[in-house]
């Protein structure tokens, strides 16, 4: 490999590598802004008003053009179990060091 491919091959992988760092920085602070939205989700979804809101889904009596994956046991258990599982995971990289 000769020096100008060496430094143009390097500066590929620091361009990728800032690329890649930035989005990760974003992606970090957007994730540290929703836990009070996640804590207001795991709220309602062990709330007596869930299973209420779940019950009137499966009685047919929303509207058929309303969104609610919400209502859906496995969508919102894999959601707040996601975030624990990346939540502990940062926190456990974050120990490590």
């Amino acid at each position: 490999m000769t020096r100008i491919e060496r430094i143009t091959h390097m500066e590929a992988l620091f361009d990728k590598s800032g690329e890649v760092v930035g989005r990760l920085e974003q992606a970090l602070k957007e994730f540290a802004a929703i836990a009070p939205d996640i804590a207001e989700l795991e709220a309602y979804y062990t709330s007596p008003q869930w299973r209420k809101d779940f019950e009137a889904d499966e009685a047919g009596k929303l509207p058929k053009d309303l969104k609610r994956g919400v209502l859906s046991e496995d969508g919102i258990w894999n959601l707040l179990a996601d975030y624990q599982r990346l939540k502990e995971t940062l926190i456990c990289k974050k120990q490590e060091k």
